[in-house]
């Protein structure tokens, strides 16, 4: 039992790493859609004292196509300020995937267009100021909603 992160290009390693540590302490899965903003190599991983790397559940995918083409049929919501739905009234099943997208820009247009009943968003602010949460912020709110319905599996 396993639900999945998905990071579409993520540009910012702080917040990769942040989420990597949650994957690592949730028994999720995080999947790194390339382009990355950074290098994965062990001495940037080292000197970014990721120590706990060795325990995350990952898969690295050369592109979003790539991705989508390998998990075709798999259930996906869409992480955006775009969203109709609130993140709270998606019904999380065990294996679902959960994507985000680059902190810049987020998840394509079109894609979220495409799939726009999958599309959920956090509540926030209407503050023109406040654009969107921090990515990792964001991944933690949606990740442990879907843990908390599932009556997070296998975490004591």
């Amino acid at each position: 039992m396993a639900l999945h992160i998905v990071l579409v290009e993520p540009e910012i390693p702080p917040n990769t790493g942040n989420i990597a540590r949650t994957a690592a302490a949730t028994d999720s899965v995080l999947h790194l859609v390339k382009p990355l903003g950074f290098s994965l190599d062990e001495k940037s991983l080292r000197r970014a004292g990721l120590d706990y790397w060795p325990y995350v559940s990952l898969e690295v995918h050369e592109s979003f196509g790539e991705f989508l083409e390998k998990y075709r049929g798999r259930r996906m919501w869409l992480s955006t300020t775009k969203g109709d739905r609130l993140y709270t009234e998606a019904d999380f099943r065990d294996e679902d995937m959960i994507l985000f997208g680059r902190e810049t820009a987020g998840l394509p247009k079109d894609f979220i267009e495409a799939n726009k009943e999958w599309a959920i968003r956090i509540p926030m602010s209407s503050d023109t100021r406040l654009r969107s949460f921090n990515l990792s912020n964001a991944a933690n709110i949606v990740l442990f909603e879907a843990l908390r319905q599932l009556g997070f599996p296998g975490l004591e």
